[in-house]
């Protein structure tokens, strides 16, 4: 590591400090709901419903059943305080997926011809074998959702998930198949309840994907395959979801890995004077997995080129949709 990255790890590793900052999201730090507890969103990603931004993510609470897997969603208006309203998933093993069966990365989308919420997860064996999508439904957006099936999308292996929804309404999963060495780009089916057609495969062997829509370019991030292990996350540029896809480039400085984050999601914040583009990131603890921590900054994005900055306190307007740090 040369000495200008080291200086910037110890500055970044100074800031995780237990709390967040008064008045600002503090990257890497202990982040607690309204109850006071640590916030259990890991690998999660976030549905806008009117002025309310809802936050699904794995619930890796110490002290759950071990037989069971469970979703979580918290409520905000301003994405730093955040209230619980729900386990919204406590499932026991549905299709008899044996031993250390898993739910990862849970996507809700709103589907506004049938008025359900649809809940999309990486759902596995212990052995990351079945590589397939798990779907549930509900009526409510924190309500109790009703698991319904499994399967591999487009006949492909599915293991890491993100969504993406157009600027048009239509709704996209992105998964990865390692078998075809990169990750896939796919439309929803109508009723959201099946994956219809590919739009592009990503020729990287990524996961870890997410996906904007800004000033005209579609940006794509994702992380290399290095397990629970922090890598150099990289991001690419095209003007359509089908691609070309530009070569992939380093979102922050390498050797630095990400600032020790792996990718999950981007949300977009489109406000009266600006639009924001925010890295959602965790930080894993496999072995201590309810602690594992959020890393969330602003990027620098423009003109094809995308910088994650270092990550420090922040506070961002919803309504001007402008963000400082």
């Amino acid at each position: 590591m040369s000495r200008l990255a080291a200086c910037c790890c110890l500055a970044w590793l100074l800031l995780l400090r237990p709390g967040n900052v008064s008045g600002a999201i503090t990257p890497g730090a202990v982040w607690l709901d309204n109850r006071g507890q640590q916030i259990q969103a890991h690998g999660g990603g976030i549905l806008k419903v009117d002025d309310t931004f809802f936050w699904f993510g794995e619930d890796r609470s110490q002290g759950l059943d071990p037989n069971k897997r469970y979703v979580s969603c918290y409520a905000s208006k301003d994405l730093e305080h955040w209230t619980f309203r729900n386990q919204v998933l406590k499932l026991s093993d549905p299709e008899n997926f044996g031993l250390g069966w898993l739910i990862e990365r849970p996507k809700v989308f709103y589907n506004a011809a049938t008025k359900k919420y649809i809940l999309y997860a990486h759902v596995d064996d212990g052995t990351y074998k079945l590589a397939r999508v798990g779907i549930a439904i509900s009526d409510t957006v924190d309500g109790n959702y009703r698991y319904l099936k499994s399967f591999r999308p487009l006949g492909l292996e599915s293991r890491d998930i993100g969504q993406f929804i157009d600027d048009d309404g239509t709704a996209y999963l992105i998964f990865e198949s390692r078998p075809t060495k990169g990750f896939v780009i796919a439309r929803l089916s109508p009723d959201y309840l099946n994956v219809e057609k590919q739009m592009s495969l990503v020729p990287a062997p990524l996961e870890g994907g997410a996906v904007v829509h800004y000033k005209g370019l579609y940006y794509v991030i994702g992380s290399h395959l290095t397990g629970w292990n922090p890598n150099p996350n990289v991001y690419a540029t095209a003007t359509s979801l089908e691609g070309p896809w530009t070569e992939f480039k380093d979102i922050a400085p390498p050797a630095l890995k990400t600032y020790n984050s792996q990718s999950s999601t981007l949300l977009r914040i489109i406000g009266t004077k600006t639009t924001s583009v925010i890295f959602m990131a965790d930080q894993w603890k496999p072995k201590e997995l309810w602690d594992s921590r959020y890393l969330w900054m602003p990027l620098q994005i423009d003109g094809g080129q995308l910088l994650l900055p270092e990550p420090r306190p922040w506070t961002i307007d919803i309504n001007t949709g402008e963000a400082k740090y």
